[in-house]
């Protein structure tokens, strides 16, 4: 084993990252001479079919869902843009709503990144910049304005500059054990709106749990809890109300519980022995589809609801993990070939604390798929409640937090506050580039709604599909 490099070796290699690639190159858009409709008709490929409408109908509601959306379209910009050369685990969908407050396996509430559909190793720079454009598109989007929608974007990277270089005067175990709490935030906020929102969400947190879900997603018949079908959002497969065409394979599939079986059995093989244990003591009752999100519409994705000896349930979710958008424009080389587990293995690197029944499988059909609690204690935040100051509060938090999962995953602090430096010229760069992609970010939501229009895209709302089934 190699003798690892010393601290001053380190900010060395840093700073020699950044004479080959001064911080000034950061306002680079990339590669935006593309078609984002034909980006947005491969990323779409293998989904539902009738599930891709409802995905282009809530994209078509904002420029900045449009954004949530449409990572494929940026990180294929992105991979046209200079890097330090430093590459590490990644989101690689880093903007602003995919933060949010969930529970340690030890019930602390916690603020983190809290979805990896899209993490991959891949340039660090490119969850930063995904993060401050989300910014300046959402501050638009909202009415902020221009003024303060680069003050949202520049008082995160500069939040992220600030705590990497605490970070890098950190122990390696220092850092892995770093966590951001709520009673951390109602420590380092003292503006009294913002603690009362703070509170306000440890209280919400505390009805976010699985017993309180149960009679808003089920009803109990015939001694057995059964989800209740509430389309689009919630179907059974083989249902009345399917959202299914009748030739996908999962509808031909001739054992489809016996596929769900071997599934589970083979996610079971992926937990620790204490966690599959604790499985053991749950007893299924129901499967059914869960639509979720914008960018992850159509894809496949499953909740299973079990129940104790008590009856007290369980839900956990089953998501399909297909190739990252980041693998698809930035090349590394990784022995993990489940799709699934390369979900599981960056959530766990990045993340503070992990949901305890994280697993993975592959599906009989050769789809990836991973297991993970559904909706545990979880806090998304309602940034279109947010005044502009608590954006740029929110925003500069989402910068500390990024700090440290990138601290984290990559075991560069050092590296990477060495290369950003102590002055505000790497978040200068990155305002402009911020600015310069939400301009281009709208000019691709014209493109989008155009496509819309002209029925080259077939976009519906909840609504529309909703009142297919209507009696």
């Amino acid at each position: 084993m190699n003798a690892p490099l010393s601290p001053d070796e380190r900010r060395a290699r840093g700073r020699a990252a950044r004479d080959r690639t001064p911080r000034k190159q950061h306002t680079a858009v990339g590669h935006v001479d593309r078609d984002p409709v034909a980006l947005l008709e491969q990323n779409s490929a293998g989904r539902v079919k009738r599930l891709i409408a409802l995905r282009y109908g809530r994209m078509l509601t904002s420029p900045f869902a449009f954004y949530r959306g449409s990572a494929i379209i940026q990180a294929h910009d992105l991979a046209g843009t200079p890097d330090s050369d430093m590459p590490m685990q990644i989101c690689g969908d880093c903007h602003l709503v995919n933060f949010g407050g969930f529970a340690t396996p030890e019930r602390t509430l916690i603020f983190d990144v809290n979805d990896f559909d899209e993490t991959a190793v891949g340039p660090w720079e490119w969850d930063v910049k995904r993060l401050v454009a989300s910014l300046v598109v959402a501050g638009r989007h909202l009415g902020h304005g221009d003024a303060a929608a680069r003050r949202f974007a520049y008082g995160a990277a500069e939040s992220y500059r600030e705590r990497m270089a605490q970070y890098a005067q950190m122990g390696a175990l220092e850092v892995w054990y770093e966590k951001i709490s709520f009673e951390d935030l109602l420590d380092a906020y003292p503006d009294p709106d913002i603690r009362k929102r703070i509170k306000r969400g440890i209280e919400k947190a505390a009805t976010r749990t699985h017993e309180q879900m149960l009679t808003k997603l089920a009803d109990f018949e015939d001694g057995k809890w059964r989800i209740r079908d509430v389309p689009p959002g919630v179907f059974h497969v083989r249902g009345k109300s399917t959202l299914f065409d009748k030739d996908d394979d999962w509808l031909t599939h001739e054992d489809p519980q016996g596929a769900v079986a071997k599934v589970f059995t083979d996610y079971l093989d992926t937990l620790a022995s204490d966690r599959r244990d604790l499985l053991l003591n749950f007893v299924f009752q129901d499967i059914a589809f869960k639509v979720v999100g914008v960018g992850s519409v159509g894809t496949r994705c499953l909740i299973m609801l079990f129940v104790d000896h008590f009856g007290k349930p369980m839900f956990l979710q089953i998501k399909e993990a297909s190739k990252s958008v980041v693998s698809q424009f930035y090349k590394s080389h990784s022995p993990i070939k489940n799709q699934g587990q390369r979900v599981v293995v960056g959530q766990r690197v990045m993340q503070a604390a992990s949901d305890p029944f994280l697993g993975w499988a592959a599906g009989p059909l050769g789809r990836h798929v991973y297991f993970r609690q559904l909706r545990d204690m979880k806090l998304s935040p309602e940034i279109e409640l947010y005044s502009a100051d608590l954006l740029e509060q929110y925003g500069r938090l989402c910068g500390w937090v990024l700090a440290r999962a990138h601290a984290k995953a990559g075991g560069m602090a050092i590296e990477l506050s060495s290369y950003i430096g102590k002055s505000d010229a790497f978040a200068l760069a990155l305002t402009d580039y911020a600015t310069a992609y939400a301009d281009q970010v709208e000019k691709d939501f014209e493109v989008f709604q155009k496509a819309c229009r002209d029925g080259k895209l077939e976009a519906r709302s909840d609504s529309d599909i909703a009142s297919d089934f209507l009696v």
